[in-house]
């Protein structure tokens, strides 16, 4: 069970969601997917870290070789080359490390050389396997980091801290999952992300339901929109001085406190047998 938890944008609740849904299982795999701002490993605290650097290929120019014939040029449609007085330039930031270039050189005047962007940690924290992805600072895409931090999924339980909102990262996060969890605020900005990431698993075609986070006794225009748009709401999170101070001391809920433990035993639960039930009627 690959379980993707996604929200439009960040401090929706999506790191708490995942964290203590991994934590209230026997044996799981948690994996922060947020390579940019990672924090799922301030609650866990994993030990016996392991350390992995990621690369990514980018073009090199042996200008001995180099005619100024601009077929890479031409070839590149992300601009990543440009050939300007007699001098072929890179922009490796840009540079979505296809190998083209280099294939299409006639003078083999490009080779490869290696770019690290970041790195993958793995480490144990009880029960669950931490494995956490971060990326290089003014590094433009986390992309290859993730495909290695998903690589790391097993069929048991695995859960997925993804980035928030709905771009390129957050698709690569979700597009094996066999269900998501749309983490959403009780706020009328909270509905506009929220329908951010419901739009992107309707892309998908994902599987998916809600938790309501921060709720109070008032009206919730994201439990409205769930209502009127027929989604699964999954339960629940309230708005309390205990959950904010044992989160806030990086402390994991499920772990510290019956009632939350409760909480999230339940929602596993229900999380559980909607992926049950949509291997059941989509086999």
């Amino acid at each position: 069970m690959k379980i993707a938890v996604l929200s439009g944008k960040g401090g929706t609740g999506k790191t708490l969601v995942s964290v203590n849904l991994a934590a209230s299982v026997k044996q799981s795999t948690y994996i922060d997917c947020d390579v940019e701002e990672p924090n799922g490993h301030l609650f866990f605290k994993p030990k016996s870290i392991q350390s992995e650097e990621i690369s990514v290929k980018i073009p090199q120019i042996d200008e001995n070789l180099c005619n100024g014939c601009r077929k890479c040029v031409e070839f590149c449609k992300f601009n990543a080359l440009a050939y300007i007085g007699n001098n072929l330039l890179i922009f490796d930031e840009i540079c979505h490390s296809c190998g083209g270039c280099i294939l299409f050189c006639p003078e083999k005047a490009l080779s490869e050389k290696e770019k690290f962007i970041g790195v993958v940690q793995r480490g144990v924290s009880e029960n669950v396997s931490v494995i956490t992805g971060i990326l290089n600072t003014g590094i433009a895409s986390g992309i290859p980091i993730i495909k290695r931090l998903l690589s790391y999924t097993n069929e048991d339980n695995t859960f997925i801290d993804c980035p928030p909102g709905s771009a390129c990262i957050v698709m690569e996060s979700i597009k094996d999952a066999d269900f998501c969890i749309l983490v959403a605020e009780p706020t009328l900005f909270g509905v506009h992300n929220l329908n951010m990431v419901y739009d992107l698993v309707k892309l998908f075609d994902k599987p998916h339901g809600v938790v309501l986070n921060k709720c109070l006794d008032e009206d919730n225009p994201a439990e409205k929109f769930c209502i009127e748009h027929g989604i699964k709401i999954l339960g629940k999170i309230p708005f309390d001085n205990d959950l904010g101070k044992i989160n806030s001391n990086a402390q994991i809920l499920v772990r510290e406190n019956k009632k939350y433990q409760d909480l999230f035993s339940s929602l596993l639960q229900t999380v559980t047998k909607e992926v049950r039930h949509e291997a059941v009627t989509n086999p």
